[in-house]
């Protein structure tokens, strides 16, 4: 039974890392990262005036485009609601989502990520 579960833990993450290679892939490929964020939310996420996004969301879509692509600017904002979220990181429009996202298994289990 413990030689089945370490056996089931262990392609579990095999899998999450193959998910997330081809997201990787797609975008160094791409050469911009986009990024679903929720709109309007003062602190977290809004374009200001001249439509220059602003807030920690943002800042941590940044982070990751630095870190994968060398260039915090290589940055593509997808304004999305919660109703939208999943629909566009599954379908793939969005390669990654900032925004009060938390995993449960419902998730995990009913979105495949």
């Amino acid at each position: 039974m413990k030689k089945t579960l370490i056996s089931a833990a262990v392609l579990m993450v095999a899998m999450t890392g193959t998910a997330m290679a081809g997201t990787l892939e797609t975008v160094k490929e791409r050469g911009a990262l986009q990024c679903g964020v929720t709109s309007g939310v003062p602190g977290f996420s809004v374009p200001d005036d001249k439509g220059n996004w602003k807030g920690l969301d943002v800042d941590v879509c940044r982070a990751v485009a630095a870190a994968v692509l060398g260039d915090a600017t290589k940055v593509k904002y997808i304004p999305l609601n919660a109703k939208e979220r999943f629909t566009a990181l599954v379908s793939g429009e969005i390669d990654m989502l900032s925004r009060v996202t938390t995993w449960t298994q419902t998730r995990d289990t009913q979105l495949g990520i």
